[in-house]
C-alpha cells in the first residue's frame, strides 16, 4: 500500500490497531451506540445499528507546477490515493503557488516564481483550469496529465482532449491572459501566506488542517 494511502486509511479508521475500551455495560445497552457495541464486541448482535460514517479526510496541497518533488508527490502519491479511495472519504484542495512572490505594480499583481516565468504560467494555467472546470473529478485528471507529461505548459489541449473534452481550452487561455487569472493567483498567494505555521518547503501538505 502506498504511504499516503496507508496514512489516509489510518486516519479514516482510528479504531484500527487500538484496543477497544472495556465493556462495562449490561447486555441490554450493548446496542445503544456504536461505541458501546464495539467495546462489548457485539457487532453481530447489533447488526441493525448503523455505523457512523467517518468524516472525510481534508487534504490541502500547496505546491509549484514545475517543482520536481511536487510533481512526484502529486503524480505518484496523491493521484494514486484519490483513485484507490472512495470519493466520499477524501477532499483535496490544490493551491499552486508555493515559494512564489507577488507585488502590486500600478494596481496589478505581478508574480515571480522559484522556477522562473514558465512555472508562473503553469501555476496560473492549473488555477484557471480549476476555476473553469469547477468539479474536482473533472480537473484533477487534467492536472495529473500536465504534471506527469514532458511539459506542464504545452500539453493543455492534449490533456483536455483525453481527460476533459467538454472543457473549452480558449476559456482557460482567456483566464490566464486576463484579470481573472491574476486575481485567482493573488488568492492562492493569500492562502499560502496565511499558513500557520508558515510553509518551509514544497510540497507542503496539510491533513485535516
Amino acid at each position: 500500500m502506498a504511504p499516503l494511502v496507508a496514512l489516509l486509511v489510518a486516519l479514516l479508521s482510528p479504531n484500527l490497531g487500538v484496543a477497544s475500551p472495556r465493556c462495562d455495560y449490561p447486555p441490554h445497552l450493548w446496542c445503544s451506540s456504536w461505541d458501546v457495541t464495539v467495546a462489548c464486541q457485539a457487532e453481530s448482535r447489533c447488526a441493525n445499528l448503523s455505523r457512523p460514517a467517518a468524516a472525510p479526510v481534508e487534504l490541502s496541497l500547496f505546491y509549484e507546477s514545475l517543482c520536481p518533488a511536487c510533481r512526484w508527490f502529486l503524480v505518484q502519491q496523491l493521484f494514486t490515493a484519490w483513485l484507490l479511495l472512495p470519493s466520499e472519504v477524501l477532499n483535496i484542495t490544490l493551491v499552486p503557488y508555493g515559494n512564489a512572490q507577488e507585488r502590486n505594480v500600478s494596481g496589478r499583481w505581478q508574480f515571480q516564481c522559484q522556477h522562473g516565468p514558465e512555472e508562473c504560467l503553469g501555476n496560473m494555467m492549473e488555477t484557471c483550469l480549476m476555476h473553469e472546470a469547477k468539479n474536482f473529478t473533472t480537473y484533477f485528471p487534467v492536472i495529473f496529465c500536465l504534471e506527469s507529461g514532458s511539459s506542464v505548459t504545452k500539453n493543455l489541449e492534449a490533456c483536455l482532449q483525453v481527460y476533459a473534452p467538454q472543457l473549452d481550452g480558449s476559456r482557460i487561455a482567456a483566464c490566464v491572459q486576463g484579470d481573472t487569472g491574476t486575481e485567482l493567483m493573488h488568492r492562492n498567494a493569500q492562502l499560502t501566506q496565511a499558513l500557520d505555521p508558515p510553509h518551509q518547503y514544497v510540497p507542503w501538505i496539510l491533513v485535516n488542517g
